[in-house]
C-alpha cells in the first residue's frame, strides 16, 4: 500500500493479498487509530494503549483518511494541531463520510482552551484528552467510552429487532383479527340466513336490506338528516348488525311463515312475538361476547322494527321519535322489500307502486324525514333491488 511507510502498528495481524490489498485479521481486541503528527505522542501512545488493544499509529490525517478505506477503527485518538490538515478539518470529513461518520472520535490537545473544545464537541468530537496524558486515565477513558459506544450499537440493534418484532405481531394480529371478523360476519350472516329460509325468503333479503340501509345511512349524513345522532353510530356495524333484524323468526312456526292466506289474529300474534324473542336471542350472545356494540346494533333493529311513528306497531307501540332511529330506518328498508319482492300471501310488486305504498305511511307508518330522504334516492333503492336477486 502506498502509504504502508507512514504509519506503525502494534500487536495487530496483517496480511497483503497478492493485488496488494490491505486485510486486518479479524479478532476479539478493540481496533483504535492514533493519529499525531509527533512522534513521542505516538510512542507514548501506543505504549500506553498496545496491551489492551489492536493500535495504528498514524502521522497524519491524510494517511488516517486513507486507511479508513480499508479499516474501519472502533475509535479514534486525533490530534488538533497538526500540519497540513488539521484535527477540525479531519472530523468534517470522517462523519461526511456514511461509511465512517459513526466512528466515536476523540480530540488530543495540548492546549486547555474551553472555546477549542466546544468547537470540537460540535464538529462530532465525543470528549478531548489533554496531553501530556496519563496511560492509567488515557486507558479508562477509552474503556468508558468504548463501552458507551458498544451500549448504543447494542440498543439499536434491540431497537431494530423491537421494531421487527412489534411489525411482526401487529401483522399476526391483523390476521387473526380479520380471520375472526371473517368468522363472526359468518355466523351471523348464517342466524339470519336461518330464520329467513324458514318463511321462504332468500338470503338476498339480507343482503338487500343490508345495501337499502347503508344508502339511507349515507343520505342522511350527506343531508344532515338527524346528524347529531347518525354521528354517534359506527357505520360499519350498523350495516353488518341489521342482518339479524328477523332472526327471531326461527320461534314462529313453519305454518304460520309460508301461510299464503291472511293470518288470524292468533296467528299474526304469534308473528309479532319473533321481535320479541329475536332481542332476547341477541341478549344472550351479549352476554358472553366482549365487544357487543354491534349485538346492540342489531338488538335495536330486532325489536324495534316493527314499531310505527303512529303509535300502531308492536311490540311496545312506541311513537315517533320513541322509536330508536335504526328500527325507523329498518321500517322503510324491510316493508320496501317485501313489497317489490314476492312473498308467500303477495306476488311483488313494482318499484312505484312500492314507493307509492311508502309514501302513503307518511307520519303514519313511518318517519316523515325518513321518507322524504327515502323518495329523494327512490332510484338507488330501484337499482338495489333490480340488481340483487336470489
Amino acid at each position: 500500500m502506498q502509504n504502508m511507510q507512514k504509519y506503525d502498528t502494534i500487536n495487530v495481524d496483517i496480511k497483503i493479498t497478492t493485488g496488494g490489498i490491505l486485510h486486518f485479521m479479524e479478532n476479539k481486541r478493540k481496533t483504535i487509530f492514533l493519529v499525531d503528527d509527533d512522534m513521542t505522542n505516538l510512542t507514548i501512545g501506543k505504549k500506553a494503549l498496545a496491551g489492551t488493544y489492536n493500535v495504528f499509529t498514524l502521522i497524519s490525517g491524510q494517511v488516517m483518511l486513507d486507511m479508513l478505506e480499508d479499516i474501519k477503527p472502533d475509535l479514534i485518538l486525533l490530534d488538533v494541531n497538526m500540519p497540513e490538515m488539521d484535527g477540525y478539518e479531519v472530523i468534517k470529513k470522517v462523519k461526511a463520510n456514511e461509511q465512517t461518520a459513526k466512528i466515536p472520535v476523540i480530540f488530543l490537545t495540548a492546549l486547555n482552551d474551553e472555546n477549542m473544545e466546544i468547537k470540537g464537541l460540535s464538529l462530532g468530537a465525543i470528549d478531548y484528552i489533554t496531553k501530556p496524558f496519563s496511560a492509567p486515565l488515557l486507558l479508562k477513558r477509552l474503556e468508558v467510552h468504548l463501552l458507551v459506544e458498544a451500549q448504543k450499537r447494542e440498543l439499536v440493534s434491540q431497537k431494530r429487532e423491537l421494531l421487527f418484532f412489534n411489525n411482526s405481531l401487529e401483522q399476526l394480529v391483523e390476521e387473526k383479527t380479520e380471520a375472526v371478523v371473517v368468522l363472526k360476519n359468518a355466523i351471523l350472516s348464517t342466524m339470519a340466513e336461518l330464520a329467513e329460509y324458514r318463511d321462504e325468503i332468500t338470503g338476498w333479503h339480507i343482503v338487500r336490506t343490508q345495501r337499502y340501509i347503508k344508502a339511507l345511512l349515507d343520505a342522511m349524513r350527506r343531508s344532515g338528516v338527524y346528524s347529531a345522532e347518525v354521528s354517534m353510530l359506527d357505520e360499519d356495524l350498523v350495516v353488518q348488525s341489521c342482518q339479524l333484524h328477523d332472526v327471531g323468526k326461527i320461534s314462529v312456526k313453519d305454518s304460520i311463515l309460508s301461510k299464503p292466506g291472511r293470518l288470524t289474529d292468533e296467528e299474526f300474534e304469534s308473528i309479532k312475538e319473533h321481535t320479541i324473542f329475536g332481542e332476547k336471542i341477541i341478549l344472550r350472545l351479549k352476554e358472553k361476547a366482549i365487544d357487543s356494540d354491534f349485538l346492540e346494533y342489531a338488538r335495536i333493529f330486532a325489536v324495534s322494527h316493527h314499531e310505527k311513528w303512529d303509535g300502531s306497531g308492536y311490540p311496545a307501540g312506541l311513537a315517533g321519535e320513541e322509536i330508536p332511529l335504526l328500527g325507523r330506518m329498518m321500517a322503510i328498508c324491510d316493508v320496501y322489500d317485501a313489497l317489490v319482492e314476492s312473498r308467500p300471501y303477495k306476488p311483488p310488486f313494482s318499484h312505484e307502486k312500492s314507493r307509492g305504498i311508502i309514501l302513503e305511511g307518511r307520519g303514519k307508518h313511518f318517519d316523515p324525514l325518513l321518507v322524504d330522504l327515502f323518495d329523494s334516492i327512490n332510484g338507488e333503492f330501484e337499482r338495489i333491488s333490480v340488481e340483487i336477486k336470489g
